[in-house]
């Protein structure tokens, strides 16, 4: 066996020198139907051979090489991970009467960068998101947060909007900006033509002798 490839060798020195092209070296495991999310996040500040990931964390950087060939067939050159700790809050974020006191970590967040062979474009940033019904999506989610915010510990120490706007006007007024007016100009004109009139007279109030303020008379009991 040995003697036949060393003459092969011999006949053909230039096919010896040629390097095998080989494939990237994939994982064994097969999987079908993967029950894990990623989500490719928009790094503009990255270059277009990178891309972010948001995964689970169970998943290392094989797994996602392997994903990212056999579905998409992208090579992937390298991959860097790391995992981002949420902040401490007080109990459950979806809680609508946060408990003070009980605090809470929220799960943390494994991310992915993987350096890719060719480049990938994004495509541009939707404008009008009138087709999707956004505008409705913020007011629901803005009025979910302020009814939220109602129920925390520090709802009663935190100025209110109303407050907030009376410091604004007061300050404009200040700075001269702005002039005070009433809200209901009609009714100014009511208070002008109203006569002066006494309300009591001769009203007699008799003075109280000196020491005899706590003096209660005390019933007398028929026989």
């Amino acid at each position: 066996m040995w003697r036949i490839v060393v003459i092969l060798a011999r006949l053909t020195p230039s096919m010896a020198t040629i390097p095998a092209i080989r494939g990237p070296r994939l994982g064994r495991k097969q999987v079908f139907l993967p029950n894990f999310v990623l989500t490719l996040l928009r790094t503009p500040n990255l270059p277009s051979t990178f891309a972010s990931f948001i995964v689970p964390l169970k998943l290392n950087k094989l797994d996602l090489r392997d994903y990212l060939y056999n579905c998409y067939g992208i090579q992937v050159l390298g991959v860097r991970s790391y995992i981002q700790i949420q902040k401490l809050t007080q109990d459950k974020p979806s809680a609508r009467r946060p408990k003070p006191r009980k605090w809470f970590r929220p799960r943390s967040i494994k991310k992915m960068t993987v350096e890719m062979e060719l480049p990938f474009a994004w495509p541009e940033e939707p404008k009008d998101f009138d087709q999707w019904d956004k505008s409705t999506y913020d007011a629901a989610s803005e009025y979910r947060k302020d009814y939220e915010s109602k129920f925390s510990p520090k709802h009663k120490q935190e100025p209110t909007v109303d407050r907030k706007s009376i410091s604004e006007q007061a300050k404009a007024m200040l700075k001269g900006e702005d002039s005070w007016a009433p809200s209901n100009p009609d009714a100014v004109g009511l208070w002008r033509n109203v006569e002066e009139r006494e309300v009591e007279t001769d009203v007699d109030v008799s003075k109280i002798p000196v020491g005899e303020e706590n003096v209660m008379e005390t019933p007398k009991k028929e026989n």
